[in-house]
């Protein structure tokens, strides 16, 4: 089985903020959904090992910025590379405006944010699927939505030809490595939080 053809199927690419007392995080998201439009609800799935996934879980608020194809690789490093738990996401960033409900969300390389208040949520083991009501929501720019697919081909930096031939297992998700022979079957990375499914071999 071939868990990559997963890949194929069409994800967006997201900034998910949250708020709790005076702290201020966010993270990146690709499962973002309209589940109805009367009550105007959405999906959100969010990984357990991510801050963020804690301060919703604790305010039961967050805000969505939509990424566009403009967004530069920085903007991943920024929110996807790094635990909140360990520094401030936010300092030195200054391209967010603060929502309704007291959430930051992202103001360049967006193009709409929406708000959810959290109605209901559903443990999938590793994840967590939050429904939440929409309780704002506004247009930002007419720039397209980047895509999944668009990011890995045109954003991610790809691996530079004459670099060091390095034993291990590169990360297809956001490129760490592992050195070693064997990756661990449990192995989850660091950095994206996703599996040893998605590790290929560098040999």
């Amino acid at each position: 089985m071939d868990t990559k053809a997963m890949f194929k199927l069409g994800y967006g690419l997201y900034v998910l903020t949250s708020r709790t007392g005076e702290k201020d995080n966010g993270c990146i998201i690709n499962t973002v959904a309209q589940v109805t439009s009367n009550p105007n609800r959405i999906s959100i799935t969010v990984n357990k090992d991510n801050y963020t996934h804690d301060m919703i879980v604790e305010s039961g608020i967050f805000n969505v910025s939509v990424l566009t194809n403009e967004v530069p690789f920085a903007v991943f490093q920024r929110f996807g590379f790094q635990s909140g738990r360990n520094c401030d996401k936010f300092e030195g960033y200054d391209s967010v405006k603060r929502g309704e409900n007291g959430v930051l969300y992202c103001t360049e390389y967006t193009n709409a944010f929406i708000s959810g208040k959290v109605v209901n949520q559903i443990d999938l083991g590793t994840h967590t699927m939050f429904i939440a009501d929409v309780t704002d929501c506004g247009i930002l720019s007419d720039a397209t939505s980047v895509t999944y697919d668009y990011y890995q081909k045109n954003i991610k930096p790809q691996p530079k030809k004459d670099e060091a031939v390095v034993t291990g297992y590169r990360c297809t998700i956001c490129g760490y490595i592992y050195e070693g022979d064997e990756l661990p079957a449990d192995f989850v990375c660091p950095l994206c939080k996703h599996g040893a499914e998605v590790f290929e071999p560098i040999r």
